[in-house]
């Protein structure tokens, strides 16, 4: 584990480039495995899950190489061989699980570790995903630690509706799809940008894929694949990140961003804490007139609310970033997490800095702006990339030494990202924990 120092209280000013998203990039690096074609991806982020994704390949056989200057990486899946019996996929990573259905396309068999999670956001499950595989003709066998899963003969078009809208298992669902011979169709499907972007990465592969954008995919399968060029976009969480460390230090940032017709709701949100975001010539900027303000509601006896669900609601995601702000302002807001039941226990850290938070059940919260000044503290992050971040923008917005411990997930999703903040005038360094 990693702590993050940082000596809070100075404006962030200055210009972001932003990396990929790391929750595009996983599953196009996962779908890269239905090809033996070469492919070439441009600005694929140094992260510690995209590294572990290509270890995996190069022990696979296949053949990898990346650029370190560029961020450019030729794959190709040619020579690729895969042993159940002695080839494991990454564990403690959730983006495994999309592992399986291009090793099962072309294998016939996968592996999968019981040990596969994410962040820890409440229970993550995989039914949902074994409910796939079964739909396209998989089986299922657990074996001591992991679980196999075997295809007799080919993959087998399917109609299903998800229990809700999952991001991994859409994805998922349309991995099978196209190695499966015929129409398939899936209902309440995910939509989130990065899902858009994978599609339109299958898209491009030569994959056909109607829908995309809505909660209804059909994708006629059985086409072989072929290899191509794809460049990634900038990942609208670290915009809104950038942005919002912006804001909550009285600064000037100005981000990268060519897709802003992701952002409507999340400028408004911003709006609902006296942030105006603007966007001009691909970059958007953050713009503050005196201290942060939670905006009355024309129903003045309601509170400002900020519900986070699957697209197109605000990101789950970016809930802690616009939870630190809301601390930070003065006026009082209730923030709705409507997916995850264990994503705001992190809160109770923002007492150490001095903020006045409510948790009122395990999925809302209301905080209480603008009362007793707010000093430096050392808290504790849990594993959860965004939550480590929130912390780290409501110390970087008071003046004095603080320190977040366990910052370490912050590396899953943002390369350099200690070195963009100095960049933009943060004193800020990474410690080993003791």
């Amino acid at each position: 584990m990693s702590n993050l120092i940082v000596h809070g209280g100075t404006p962030l000013r200055g210009r972001i480039t932003p990396s990929a998203n790391k929750n595009a990039v996983l599953p196009i690096l996962c779908a890269t495995l239905l090809t033996s074609e070469p492919l070439r991806l441009h600005g694929v982020p140094d992260i510690t899950d995209v590294r572990k994704i290509l270890e995996i390949f190069r022990t696979l056989g296949s053949q990898v190489t990346l650029d370190p200057a560029t961020r450019t990486l030729d794959l190709c899946h040619r020579d690729t061989v895969f042993d159940p019996a002695h080839h494991h996929l990454p564990e403690e990573m959730r983006s495994s699980i999309m592992l399986v259905p291009p090793l099962l396309a072309r294998f016939g068999v996968a592996r999968l570790e019981d040990n596969v999670k994410g962040c820890t956001l409440g229970v993550r499950e995989i039914d949902p995903h074994v409910d796939v595989f079964q739909r396209f003709g998989g089986t299922i066998e657990r074996q001591d630690g992991s679980l196999l899963v075997r295809r007799a003969g080919s993959l087998k078009a399917t109609d299903h509706w998800l229990d809700y809208a999952s991001v991994t298992t859409t994805e998922n669902f349309v991995l099978c799809a196209v190695a499966a011979d015929g129409l398939s169709t899936l209902n309440n499907a995910a939509s989130e940008p990065h899902v858009q972007e994978f599609c339109r990465f299958m898209t491009m592969m030569g994959a056909h894929i109607e829908g995309l954008g809505t909660s209804r995919l059909s994708v006629r399968g059985g086409k072989a694949l072929r290899g191509g060029e794809f460049r990634f976009e900038e990942d609208f969480h670290e915009i809104t990140t950038f942005l919002a460390l912006g804001a909550i230090t009285g600064g000037d940032v100005v981000v990268r961003n060519s897709v802003p017709g992701n952002f409507p709701l999340i400028d408004r949100t911003f709006a609902k804490f006296g942030v105006h975001i603007s966007h001009e010539d691909g970059w958007s900027r953050a713009s503050v007139s005196g201290p942060l303000k939670v905006q009355v509601p024309f129903t003045s006896n309601v509170l400002t609310k900020v519900e986070a669900a699957p697209w197109p609601y605000v990101p789950v995601d970016l809930l802690p970033i616009f939870i630190a702000l809301g601390v930070r302002a003065q006026g009082n807001a209730m923030f709705w997490n409507k997916v995850y039941d264990g994503a705001l226990g992190w809160t109770t850290e923002l007492s150490k800095f001095g903020a006045h938070v409510f948790l009122s059940d395990p999925h809302r919260l209301i905080t209480f702006g603008g009362g007793a000044p707010m000093g430096p503290a050392v808290v504790e992050s849990p594993y959860i990339i965004r939550v480590a971040i929130a912390l780290f923008m409501v110390a970087a917005s008071i003046e004095g030494r603080s320190e977040i411990r366990n910052a370490t997930p912050i590396r899953r999703a943002h390369p350099h990202f200690v070195e963009n903040l100095r960049s933009l005038g943060v004193q800020v360094e990474w410690t080993a924990e003791e």
